[in-house]
């Protein structure tokens, strides 16, 4: 493809496409750079799942033109490919040795060209860009495909997509094609883009073993009411679960290879010793330890009975509360419960004498035979920050810890954001038989405590092992593990033997609470071999790329824990395996390969969680470090000037003066448009209240207030009831006067329990909470946010962000106005609103109240079973009296602000009783 003539200036767009995760598109010139077509085609086969994304753009201009590709995949996932179509030639990824693509990367860096793919982590995604010169009316076709196997966390596989394309685009397409041989149990898909004028585009169809999400929005579904932008900007989760029994787990067979999956239905749970190690420095003052404090308060009230647990505090000493371990009996777990709320943050970090103390806890506890036999000792860390007292040398330190535990407990790290070195936490982790966790900064924090505790909450078997006929199989992934956890799963992958029997029989071997269990499961590999021939769900030779997959990840793992001289036989093998099957891992690199006359090479590489330290946006210039204080200059620019390497500097200058570059969460990036005028940052924009004006009012606000008193601004009642056969007024309900959590409304046939603490002083409810029996799942609001939980996993949802919950038996939307209605055919519906004028708070509304059943009962549920009204007053017809199951009430007839379409809100006459 041609360029510019040198000096000749080209007016530059930058369009950011990304899918699975993200589609950026950002287009300074309206329609320049086109996306006609954006598809995503991911097929899950037997929990690996295999994405490719393919967008296609035209330059529109009259002009060459810059359009950059970006996609965020997982953080577990390699990419195996990509490829750029121009002009009808193809512009393949290469991926070698780390070592050989650094090699060409920095002879480009040398030549002052530009280098290196931009690289931006968050939470569980990472990114992918490269960029290319498109000539006037040119197409090109970008496509990436990348893998993975899918994690079994608390019960449920999930699979993320985000969706940004900030641009209507004619053919806009998702396919997730999902096939278990097992047998799908549950499924459900998750948006925070979705409206319910984009239900339509959205299909779900299942049979037993196969299920098809599509989601394929026209052009006018795609915009926003009265405007030309796209509504389209956020989150598409998929999660699904399959059958299980009590067995020996299912064992899988594709093309000369097979994948044995193990989690059995029905254990009964190990009792668990448990020592909580807490970071009190002065780096956790604040937020953090207000945090850990609410995390650890929860975290002890699931202890069960069965389990003993103590508690080490530590900043420059450490800190034990009880000398011994002690049981979780409601009376230590409530002076436990105490002991963390007293917990205050200051000083230094001596992990090392802390760590030491909570081994010899369980030590001693040990050898004293306190210890339940067959029991689980677990110890869990939680830092964030280096040591600086005490031992200080990491490598010491860790020694230290190992040579304490010597193989008896599981240790789980979990680093409070980016002060603390993952690395270290990691080793230490892996060296004991556990694993690391960072927990992030954010609103979130405490239910990322939670939510990790809950994973290592309920152990099952200790010591599984798993065995093959040695005649029978090769190769095989790792087979022998510490613990296996409920909600989660072990996957062992091999190769068959080419003269392997025609009956693959596996044992499994582990210790229960009081005994040892074997299981023994036996297949028929022909008949397992044909339940893979499906072509519309499957990719060739995806078990053996599933098995290669496994085996690379263990690998790296491993070389965390080995010598010298283990490391280097573990390396080799990873890095042969990549190159074989054509993954970038940390060992290799992608180089993309250019047109001619675009002097320059990029190179993809693997980032590594110890990498990822205070990484908001990363745009690495040709020193490899991000300049800093960019300036803004117009957007005409020279194509072929040796500064279009797109550094953070050349972002801006891409950018014009209305378009804002600022990070959406501290490890997540977005370009958001903003209007002209001083920069507010997207917390203010997220969260600030709406102008308050008086129902119907269209007047200035900006006008003087008058002088004198004016009338007090009529408010909104706590709740408001729409009474069976009555048509006119509702009534609307003044609590007065609450003590602790009250039971609002109960219906049993319903399967469904309403609570929530009100507040007299403050006159509004701190928290509601709605419990639903089918599905089990409980949703909590509270003014900062909603968490809904379901089997011990929480999702915590922002205010006024959009969301559209897809879930067997129950719907949960949110719309902008922060609406969020619960709802299911048969059933009430019930919704929780952050109303955020006159008379602030959480509120609680219901609609299709005429479902409730003749149990229906609780402080609100009440006024629905059958409400007798006296006649007006003789004197004031605006008072009446209400009986309630032989209460009377007085009623008197006011004039109240209508919350439940959201702010400024509606005067209406309703009934007012006070309760």
């Amino acid at each position: 493809m041609k360029t510019s003539a040198p000096g000749r200036a080209c007016g530059i767009a930058t369009v950011l496409l990304s899918l699975l995760a993200v589609l950026h598109t950002s287009t300074p010139q309206k329609n320049d750079i086109d996306i006609y077509s954006l598809t995503v085609d991911s097929r899950v086969s037997s929990r690996f799942a295999h994405t490719v994304v393919t967008s296609r753009v035209v330059n529109k201009a009259n002009v060459v033109q810059e359009a950059t590709f970006q996609v965020e995949l997982p953080k577990r996932a390699f990419i195996t490919n990509f490829s750029m179509i121009i002009d009808g030639v193809t512009y393949p990824g290469n991926i070698k040795e780390k070592a050989a693509a650094q090699e060409q990367y920095s002879t480009a860096v040398a030549r002052g060209e530009s280098a290196g793919l931009i690289k931006a982590t968050g939470r569980k995604m990472e990114q992918f860009q490269v960029s290319v010169n498109v000539a006037p009316s040119a197409k090109v076709t970008f496509e990436l495909v990348y893998e993975e196997l899918l994690k079994r966390r608390l019960e449920v596989y999930e699979l993320l997509l985000k969706v940004q394309p900030q641009q209507l685009v004619k053919h806009l397409q998702m396919d997730i094609h999902i096939f278990e041989p097992q047998g799908i149990s549950f499924l459900e898909t998750e948006s925070t883009f979705m409206t319910n004028e984009l239900a339509d585009a959205l299909t779900i169809s299942r049979n037993k073993t196969k299920a098809h999400i599509r989601f394929k929005p026209t052009l006018s579904q795609q915009k926003s009411p009265g405007q030309e932008d796209t509504v389209l900007n956020g989150n598409f989760i998929i999660r699904y679960d399959v059958n299980r029994t009590l067995s020996g787990g299912s064992i899988q067979i594709e093309n000369g290879y097979f994948v044995h999956y193990f989690a059995p239905e029905g254990l009964p749970t190990i009792p668990k010793n448990v020592i909580f190690v807490i970071d009190k420095s002065g780096s956790m003052l604040g937020r953090k330890i207000q945090q850990t404090r609410e995390a650890l308060i929860k975290i002890l009230d699931d202890l069960s009975p069965r389990d003993q647990f103590n508690l080490i505090s530590f900043s420059g000493d450490a800190t034990q509360w009880k000398p011994l371990l002690v049981p979780a009996s409601a009376e230590d777990v409530n002076q436990a419960r105490r002991y963390v709320a007293g917990i205050q943050a200051q000083g230094g970090t001596n992990i090392n004498d802390a760590m030491l103390m909570a081994v010899q806890l369980l030590s001693d506890a040990n050898r004293q035979e306190l210890l339940p036999a067959g029991s689980v000792s677990l110890i869990i860390l939680l830092t964030d920050g280096d040591p600086t007292v005490g031992e200080t040398n990491p490598a010491r330190i860790q020694k230290n810890v190992q040579e304490a535990i010597a193989g008896q407990y599981s240790l789980f790290c979990l680093g409070f954001g980016f002060d603390v070195s993952y690395a270290f936490l990691e080793k230490m982790a892996l060296d004991n038989g556990g694993l690391a966790r960072r927990i992030y900064e954010d609103s979130d924090s405490a239910l990322q405590l939670e939510d990790f505790y809950q994973e290592v909450a309920n152990p099952l078997l200790t010591a599984v092992t798993f065995e093959y006929p040695s005649n029978a199989v090769e190769e095989v992934s790792q087979d022998n593990f510490r613990l296996l956890f409920k909600g989660s799963e072990i996957v062992v992958a091999g190769k068959l033997q080419d003269q392997s029997p025609d009956v693959l029989s596996a044992k499994v071997r582990g210790h229960l609470h009081m005994q040892n269990i074997t299981f023994q499961t036996e297949i028929r590999v022909a008949e397992k071999e044909e339940e893979f021939q499906s072509p519309k769900y499957i990719f060739h030779s995806f078990m053996e790329r599933l098995w290669a997959y496994l085996t690379i990840q263990q690998l790296l793992e491993k070389m965390i824990l080995a010598s010298d001289a283990e490391k280097q036989a573990l390396q080799t093998r990873a890095l042969n395996l990549s190159l074989q099957y054509s993954f970038v891992t940390p060992l290799t690199s992608m180089v993309v390969t250019k047109p001619e006359g675009e002097e320059r090479s990029e190179v993809a590489e693997k980032p590594v969680e110890t990498e990822n330290k205070r990484k908001y946006f990363h745009l690495a210039g040709p020193s490899g470090k991000a300049p800093g204080n960019p300036g803004r200059i117009g957007p005409q620019r020279p194509v072929h000037s040796p500064s279009h390497h797109l550094t953070y500097q050349r972002v801006r200058d891409l950018l014009l003066p209305d378009m804002l570059l600022a990070p959406s969460t501290p490890d997540e990036v977005d370009l958001r448009i903003k209007a002209r005028g001083p920069a507010i940052p997207s917390d203010t924009m997220t969260h600030r209240h709406q102008e308050r004006k008086p129902s119907g009012s269209s007047a200035d606000t900006s006008q003087p207030a008058k002088t004198g008193s004016p009338p007090a601004p009529i408010q909104a009642p706590p709740v408001i009831l729409t009474l069976p056969g009555q048509s006119v007024n509702p009534l609307c309900v003044d609590i007065k006067h609450s003590q602790g959590p009250m039971n609002l409304l109960s219906d049993p046939d319903q399967g469904v329990e309403v609570t929530g603490q009100y507040e007299t002083e403050k006159a509004q409810f701190s928290w509601i909470e709605v419990t639903f029996k089918n599905p089990q799942l409980q949703v909590r609001a509270s003014p900062e946010h909603v968490v809904v939980t379901r089997n011990r996993r929480n999702s915590a949802y922002k205010w006024k962000e959009t969301l559209f919950s897809v879930t067997p038996g129950l719907n949960m939307t949110m719309d902008k106005a922060g609406l969020l209605l619960l709802s299911s055919p048969d059933k009430v519906t019930i919704g929780l609103l952050p109303w955020d004028g006159p008379g602030e708070g959480l509120r609680l509304l219901l609609r299709d109240t005429d479902r409730f059943s003749s149990h229906v009962g609780g402080t609100l549920g009440q006024f629905y079973q059958g409400v007798l009204w006296g006649p007006p007053a003789a004197a004031d017809d605006s008072r009446r009296t209400l009986s309630v199951q032989g209460r009377d009430y007085s009623a008197t007839r006011l004039l109240k602000l209508d919350y439940q379409e959201g702010s400024p809100g509606t005067e209406i006459s309703c009934w007012s009783v006070e309760l």
